[in-house]
């Protein structure tokens, strides 16, 4: 792993092959690695070390003065920050310089492809907001807050509509095959079943707008917004789509001023440089276990700042979207698809038999129940017809009736 140290020269780093050594093993890495004697070295956890101006004042820093005390238990791991304090002075080599140019090494096409590869922020999303349907936003954080206990990762397809000024509507969500653990979500795609919630979602004037997913308790200590892993995962996704206002929506439990848990939804857009990396290949896709999860990984170096690096902030390629509510033409009452608990017949019944006081095609509204009756009709007749069914609404209410 690699530990950065920071000292009155700025900021260099020593490699550890070995992440459980001791404080006395790493003195003699930084020894070694960017010669300053062991004896002269005082570290700390406590950047204030760089402020002190006498031997006196460097003994006040004694989180680190045990030789005998594993790294481990001071919580350093890849990527952490220790401060140095040393007395005397050191030569440090400075940059290497490869000149280039018709006066000494000319730049290769990849070369010049890489100073493109400007990584910033992107201020502004394409779309204006994004709208959840309330009952269907309930019913997918309901399941992985009272059943998954947001345990593991979980995740979706978002439909629904866009208007013209970029305001995307998610009215419901489809719950793909998966499994999920504390850090990773894999979607096993179903080519067939989605062929038929594309039928329903185009039979309701609907289309695919976006991804949600959960982030599990355990993420929550961990210092970003989107781990490397989901970066990958939301703009493989988002580049998939072909739609710029796509967005990609997180749920994750937040510890509230009161001590309490609440469910949090939160919605970004992936940047247009992200997607246009990952597009064309920039992306190292196998991510090691010791790798900063707030990092990702480039294969060739990229622009940010003034600097050509291979590691970029995950939060560079997130732009956030305002989030609203609404609410939408379809129910979300039918047990969902793909979830522990496999939908049987007998739910047909009672979903019908709670609804019995209602119209027939507010009956039938809800996409989940679409979606199980479409396993025994015709895709290319009959679903597309159940979803016009649906789509029929009264524009007195804003509700759905039956047609004319």
């Amino acid at each position: 792993m690699m530990i950065r140290i920071r000292s009155r020269d700025g900021l260099e780093r020593v490699s550890i092959e070995n992440p459980n050594i001791t404080i006395s093993q790493l003195k003699t890495l930084i020894q070694n690695q960017l010669q300053i004697p062991i004896h002269n070295q005082t570290l700390s956890t406590n950047q204030n070390l760089l402020l002190a101006k006498s031997p006196p004042d460097l003994l006040q820093f004694t989180d680190m003065s045990n030789p005998s005390t594993p790294l481990s238990s001071l919580n350093i791991s890849h990527g952490s920050i220790i401060f140095l304090a040393y007395e005397g002075q050191r030569t440090i080599a400075g940059p290497a310089v490869h000149p280039a140019g018709s006066f000494g090494r000319k730049m290769t096409m990849d070369d010049l492809i890489a100073k493109q590869m400007r990584v910033t922020r992107q201020e502004n999303p394409h779309c204006d907001s994004v709208s959840f349907d309330r009952d269907c936003a309930n019913a997918f954080q309901h399941y992985v807050s009272e059943t998954l206990a947001f345990a593991v990762k979980r995740g979706g397809l978002m439909y629904g509509t866009v208007s013209e000024e970029g305001k995307v509507e998610v009215n419901f969500i489809y719950e793909l095959p998966q499994q999920g653990t504390e850090d990773i979500l894999m979607l096993l795609r179903d080519s067939d079943e989605e062929k038929l919630v594309e039928a329903i979602a185009a039979g309701l004037g609907m289309r695919r707008v976006g991804f949600i997913f959960t982030q599990s308790i355990t993420q929550d200590n961990k210092d970003y917004t989107l781990s490397n892993r989901e970066v990958l995962q939301a703009a493989e996704l988002h580049a998939e789509s072909g739609l710029k206002e796509w967005v990609t929506a997180v749920v994750k439990l937040d510890v509230n001023e009161d001590g309490g848990a609440d469910v949090h939804f939160e919605a970004f857009q992936m940047s247009d440089m992200c997607i246009r990396l990952f597009k064309e290949g920039w992306f190292e896709t196998e991510i090691r276990e010791d790798a900063d999860p707030k990092l990702s990984i480039m294969k060739k170096d990229v622009v940010v700042g003034s600097k050509d690096v291979k590691e970029v902030d995950n939060d560079f390629f997130l732009v956030v979207v305002k989030i609203l509510d609404h609410l939408g033409p379809l129910s979300s009452t039918f047990p969902i698809e793909n979830r522990i608990a496999q939908v049987q017949m007998r739910a047909l019944r009672s979903h019908l038999d709670r609804a019995k006081n209602l119209p027939f095609v507010k009956r039938i509204s809800d996409f989940h129940l679409l979606l199980f009756l479409a396993r025994f009709l015709d895709l290319n007749s009959d679903v597309p017809g159940f979803g016009r069914v649906c789509a029929c609404t009264d524009s007195s209410t804003g509700r759905l009736s039956a047609p004319n």
